[in-house]
């Protein structure tokens, strides 16, 4: 029996931070998974740019409340949901993903979690555990699934590497360049169609 195992940002919704990078005009705050490598490297950067600002959850959680699911999302959730069981692995945190969770009609979701102080300042970020992507899809195999895996950024490639199978779902070039043994696919609709072959062997 298959499980599929996705990504979340940039695969059914869009960048978070790329768009609070947007709505507040820090540049530095474009810099994504896709960019840099070490995710606590990536994060203290994010919560030292946002104590610079005096920028807080509530305001972080205004932009997300602008956002919808990417075109096709959603009938891609559904009919994925039809076809075999589903989870979405992200790095994301709880706090923000809730929302977009309901606008995709809330597949279940493995993430991370925020602190914050009465003023709602995120002082921290807690990971569910360390290597989480990687440690779902073993979980997964431990339950005597198959598991076929698929992301956009360096933050998924353990995962990938744990899975099955793998593949890169519109991933920058720097991502292709340096994992070339995955196969990439580009639009939505042909990425649901491979993996309904794989889940239907």
């Amino acid at each position: 029996m298959w499980i599929i195992c996705a990504d979340l940002e940039g695969v059914f919704v869009p960048e978070i931070w790329v768009n609070v990078a947007k709505k507040t005009g820090i540049e530095e705050l474009k810099l994504t998974t896709r960019d840099i490598k070490d995710y606590d490297e990536l994060m203290k950067m994010r919560l030292r740019i946002l104590d610079e600002h005096n920028l807080t959850l509530p305001d972080i959680q205004e932009v997300i409340g602008t956002l919808d699911p990417l075109p096709g999302a959603l009938e891609f959730v559904r009919e994925i949901r039809k076809k075999a069981r589903f989870a979405i692995v992200s790095d994301t945190f709880v706090e923000f993903a809730q929302p977009l969770m309901d606008k995709l009609e809330n597949p279940f979701l493995l993430c991370h979690s925020l602190e914050t102080d009465a003023k709602g300042r995120i002082t921290n970020y807690k990971l569910r555990q360390p290597d989480p992507k990687r440690k779902t899809v073993e979980a997964f195999k431990s339950l005597k699934y198959d598991v076929v895996a698929f992301g956009d950024s360096y933050n998924d490639v353990t995962m990938l590497e744990a899975a099955d199978k793998g593949i890169l779902f519109c991933p920058p070039a720097n991502v292709v360049a340096d994992y070339p043994q995955y196969p990439v696919v580009t639009d939505i609709n042909d990425l649901k169609q491979r993996l309904i072959e794989i889940v239907s062997q």
